[in-house]
């Protein structure tokens, strides 16, 4: 009886020591590190340039007293549409004409003859203009003409079209030249009104005043009013800018020089934030070839490079987008397909190389890779990965070569 106690108690014993000894072995027993895994695709990686810029009509016409005289209220808002050589946009009367000496004469005739010959130079860019819009048009029935017969793609066919609507563009503003340098020859000739002219005189003894009447000089809108209220005026004080901003609305973006090199005439650009949940689609149409300093908001001086950046979607996708607004464009500096993509968080440097941890049946090993282009979210491999490969997403300093380690469980 008293054996079969001490079996007893031995036996307990026994499986005490055992149970207290799986349980030291299960908890000093290495643990796979639990990391967040992610896999290497395939897809298509976009680099962009991030800058913040503005909208402006390039094209805008600013409207001046041609004399020196009263100027009349002037009734015509902000945003209110005009017509070039139609609509009547201010009003003024001028002061009496005063003698002009030998000198003043002079120089008044010279300014009729530099007015005369850039009304001469401003009508041959108009003839220009208009030839050259002939021949884009025809070019661009040629265009429709290949198309229809399969010898030439829609893309071709929308160049042809685009340059059709530049030429027309380029017409309209030669036009709009060509009305400003009538105007100035106008004023030219009027500096040279002089009391000696009998007529003159004449008309100076009755109590009659020749109302002025300024007309738009190009078809547009009214972006701003600089004089609104009645007043007395010298000759070439603004009065008011005129533009069209459904077609010639553009962007200017100050880009570092250090990007600006990057960037040509062509590129695609997307433009968002500019007030809609939408974006819009523009393309570069010029890089300053140079530069100017600006300050940042952090008070470093920086090298900036002005770029013009042209809209492609409608003047009606737009919305209410106007002349000084504030957009946000990333410019598409490099668009690569089917290239094989790794989070940059996973990206380490081993020495000189670029190195991810890859995972292999539960085991993390370094794997040194070779890296192309970067957008700071997604870096395409040239080598060393291959698509559907499970690398460790956002490594820390503990994880080493060989070790185990396991997905981390979110939620």
């Amino acid at each position: 009886m008293q054996n079969h106690k001490r079996r007893s108690r031995l036996i307990i014993i026994v499986l005490a020591v055992i149970l207290v000894g799986a349980g030291l072995v299960y908890a000093f027993w290495p643990k796979p590190m639990l990391v967040d895994i992610g896999e290497v695709t395939r897809g298509t990686l976009t680099v962009t340039i991030h800058e913040e810029g503005r909208t402006r009509v390039h094209d805008a016409y600013v409207i001046s007293t041609p004399v020196m005289g009263r100027l009349l209220r002037v009734d015509v808002q902000p945003g209110d549409e005009v017509v070039a050589g139609e609509t009547v946009v201010a009003r003024m009367l001028p002061t009496s004409p005063t003698v002009l000496d030998a000198r003043t004469r002079e120089q008044a005739r010279a300014a009729v003859d530099a007015a005369a010959a850039a009304l001469k130079a401003s009508q041959s860019d108009l003839n220009l203009a208009k030839s050259d819009l002939d021949i884009q048009v025809e070019e661009y029935n040629r265009a429709l003409q290949l198309l229809n017969r399969d010898l030439l793609s829609e893309s071709q066919l929308d160049q042809a079209q685009r340059k059709v609507f530049a030429a027309q563009a380029q017409r309209d503003s030669a036009e709009a030249v060509v009305s400003m340098r009538e105007a100035e020859l106008a004023n030219a000739r009027a500096q040279l009104i002089s009391f000696d002219d009998p007529t003159i005189t004449a008309a100076g003894t009755e109590d009659t005043e020749e109302l002025i009447e300024l007309k738009a000089p190009a078809s547009g809108r009214i972006l701003q009013v600089l004089q609104q209220s009645e007043t007395t005026l010298p000759a070439g004080t603004q009065i008011m800018e005129i533009g069209n901003i459904d077609k010639d609305l553009e962007i200017t973006v100050d880009l570092l020089s250090t990007d600006a090199v990057r960037v040509s005439a062509g590129d695609r650009v997307i433009i968002e934030n500019f007030g809609a949940d939408r974006t819009l689609n523009g393309v570069v149409e010029r890089v300053d070839p140079s530069g100017f300093s600006k300050y940042s908001a952090l008070g470093v001086e920086e090298q900036r490079v002005k770029a013009v950046i042209g809209f492609t979607d409608p003047p009606e996708e737009r919305g209410n987008l106007g002349h000084g607004f504030r957009v946000e464009v990333e410019i598409v500096i490099s668009e690569q397909n089917g290239a094989t993509l790794v989070p940059t968080g996973a990206l380490f440097r081993q020495g000189e190389d670029w190195a991810v941890f890859k995972v292999v049946d539960g085991v993390a090993s370094i794997q040194v890779i070779t890296l192309g282009e970067n957008n700071g979210l997604e870096a395409s491999v040239t080598g060393g990965l291959e698509p559907g490969d499970q690398i460790v997403l956002y490594p820390s300093s503990g994880l080493t070569d060989g070790a185990e380690v396991e997905q981390r469980q979110t939620g």
